[in-house]
């Protein structure tokens, strides 16, 4: 589960931002043109810039491309390697012959051999996560509407007082009422085993048709579930192959919406986060080295989605 270290770091290579650095960009800019004159406003500013911050970056990824639903043929890797997550809940978790060879040498690949990852055992296409962090505890709740995967969690030592708990999901394509039945498990799961006061992501492949499914309602119990959605260049917020359905999610509690920020890769900045489609994203140099086909290569079904959020570190 873990790479030859368990050191635990609370700041890692994490880019580290003064609170009130964001706070001037999500205002444009007009927070320093108007403090500069009183010195309160500069004292407020002095206090506010010696809060440190880290960014985090969540992905839903179900990215397998070929035959065999697993990542062998590269073309997923790719894009993991040009978006740089530091977190994903991550669908279809197979490689190679998914010894603890195999999959330790596609987290190396794909993330480094630094990264942490989880990956239930048993399951035909299993669920898993992988981090940058820590992985200070790990598991499987039980899907009782389906035989081939479960629910897996973790909790992460990110930056700052508070863990991130998350979980990778990856629900049926059966109907809308099977969904919602399997989100009702999966949120008295929730209830029962995470604090209330630590961070929270669901992600996952949810296989929805719309954002109006009943599995949404569910789920904003403990987690956010309304617009504005991660797009892709063109503004597209579905993320299924032909881009008509709102397959794959990042929903993420109250408490970690209110730090998200916007998506930046290189150029590109993406205000609710992004869905990956290499055959729209310009300029690709940005997400180096995917190439233009690999979001469509043959059974790569999904698209991943990005959120990225800025936390207090300390």
């Amino acid at each position: 589960m873990t790479p030859p270290s368990l050191k635990k770091t609370r700041f890692g290579s994490k880019l580290l931002l003064p609170l009130f650095t964001l706070a001037l960009t999500a205002c444009g800019g007009d927070m320093a043109a108007e403090s500069a004159p009183g010195t309160e406003a500069s004292s407020d500013a002095s206090t506010e810039a010696s809060l440190i911050t880290a960014r985090v970056r969540l992905m839903a990824a179900n990215i397998s491309s070929g035959n065999y639903q697993n990542y062998d043929p590269g073309h997923g890797i790719r894009i993991f390697q040009g978006t740089k997550p530091d977190v994903v809940m991550i669908q279809e978790f197979n490689y190679g012959d998914n010894s603890a060879t195999a999959i330790r040498n596609f987290v190396n690949t794909a993330f480094g051999s630094s990264f942490y990852y989880y990956r239930e055992g048993a399951a035909q296409i299993p669920n898993g996560v992988i981090s940058r962090w820590p992985i200070l505890a790990s598991g499987e709740w039980d899907d009782p509407y389906v035989t081939n995967r479960d629910f897996a969690w973790a909790r992460i030592d990110i930056p700052g007082p508070k863990d991130l708990w998350v979980v990778s999901v990856h629900l049926l394509t059966a109907d809308a009422t099977t969904r919602n039945n399997e989100a009702t498990n999966l949120v008295s799961r929730i209830k029962a085993n995470i604090p209330v006061g630590d961070y929270l992501a669901i992600a996952g492949d949810l296989n929805t048709d719309t954002r109006s499914e009943s599995c949404f309602s569910t789920f904003s119990q403990v987690v956010t579930t309304g617009s504005p959605y991660p797009a892709d260049r063109n503004g597209n917020t579905n993320t299924n192959a032909t881009r008509a359905k709102p397959y794959d999610h990042v929903l993420v509690d109250s408490d970690l919406r209110a730090y998200q920020t916007a998506t930046v890769i290189g150029s590109s900045s993406f205000s609710a986060g992004l869905v990956v489609d290499t055959r729209v994203y310009s300029p690709l140099s940005d997400i180096s080295p995917a190439l233009s086909t690999d979001s469509g290569s043959t059974n790569m079904q999904h698209m991943a989605v990005i959120k990225d959020f800025v936390v207090p570190a300390e």
